[in-house]
């Protein structure tokens, strides 16, 4: 069985050595000299040697005792910087994130499993729903950061990536062979009207199979091949794929994934998470990568929009 070695031991070690006796460390621990030398004592006879050595009435490291010195350091620095962590209330915040429903994924969790990592007290209350109503919500200040999909950023919004929007269907699927072309969006749909307005400069005739707001029944019927929609590219829904080429649909051009910040919840924590987004954002892992992440601090909204 592995064994652990005792914090509070090498605590003492380190202040035995960094202060030239056990006196001054023992003032420094606020602990007596007998319970500074019993923890000392207690570390050699665990590991079968000695630490200090004796030489005109001051203690000084044996070889083995720097060697030990040197780890305790590093692991004392961990602990306490774990502690500070996960107690430090300067971390405690609460962060509202709005996201698009069709970019939350594989980005978002793994986004906010990192900065959970990093600041546990930290709390992101994440709604996802679509970009005009994530937009009229910011206005009214209801979030601190939201991310959207939009031809061309509005006031304040920051550009993190330009991505191909491109026609989807359910992997393997028949769907979009078929015409009239069956579509599956959202009433509230970014993506809607220029899918729309491509396959009528196409000439392509369509017909709308899903009329509400459900996102959810959309993405159900594009995995069961019963319709076909738009995505921005690398951002597909599980069980589907692109569909555009093998059946002859018009481009879709391109959108922008954008940044806006109220300005409002300053500090570190918001500070790393508009890091951690931007890079997700950027990076090319994103654009083949599907896995969501479970995060025990999440808050998830899904507000369908109004």
């Amino acid at each position: 069985m592995p064994r652990n070695l005792d914090l509070t031991a090498l605590r003492a070690l380190v202040a035995v050595a960094d202060s030239g006796g056990v006196t001054r460390a023992a003032g420094l621990l606020n602990l007596t000299q007998s319970a500074v030398s019993m923890q000392i004592k207690r570390l050699e006879e665990g590991l079968g040697t000695t630490f200090f050595t004796r030489a005109q009435r001051k203690l000084t490291l044996t070889p083995e005792g720097e060697q030990l010195l040197h780890y305790a350091r590093r692991m004392l620095e961990l602990n306490d910087e774990a502690l500070s962590r996960m107690t430090d209330t300067a971390f405690d915040c609460e962060i509202r994130l709005g996201v698009p429903h069709d970019i939350v994924y594989p980005a978002i969790p793994a986004v906010l499993k990192r900065l959970s990592a990093v600041f546990p007290c930290a709390r992101v209350n994440l709604v996802s729903c679509f970009t005009p109503r994530l937009k009229e919500e910011f206005a009214r200040g209801e979030y601190d950061l939201i991310l959207t999909t939009e031809e061309m950023p509005g006031d304040g919004g920051v550009v993190l990536d330009e991505r191909e929007l491109v026609w989807i269907g359910a992997r393997g699927g028949m769907a979009a062979q078929q015409r009239p072309l069956r579509l599956g969006f959202e009433d509230s749909c970014k993506f809607r009207p220029v899918a729309l307005a491509a396959l009528d400069r196409a000439g392509i005739a369509w017909e709308m199979g899903f009329s509400g707001r459900s996102n959810d029944t959309v993405q159900a019927m594009i995995a069961a091949d019963l319709a076909v929609s738009a995505r921005m590219r690398g951002l597909l829904p599980e069980g589907t794929e692109e569909v555009g080429r093998s059946a002859g649909l018009p481009a879709l051009g391109a959108m922008r994934i954008c940044l806006y910040d109220a300005g409002v919840q300053k500090g570190e924590v918001t500070d790393r998470l508009k890091s951690e987004i931007a890079a997700a954002y950027s990076a090319p892992a994103i654009r083949t990568t599907t896995l969501p992440v479970d995060f025990r601090a999440l808050s998830v909204s899904n507000a369908s929009p109004a």
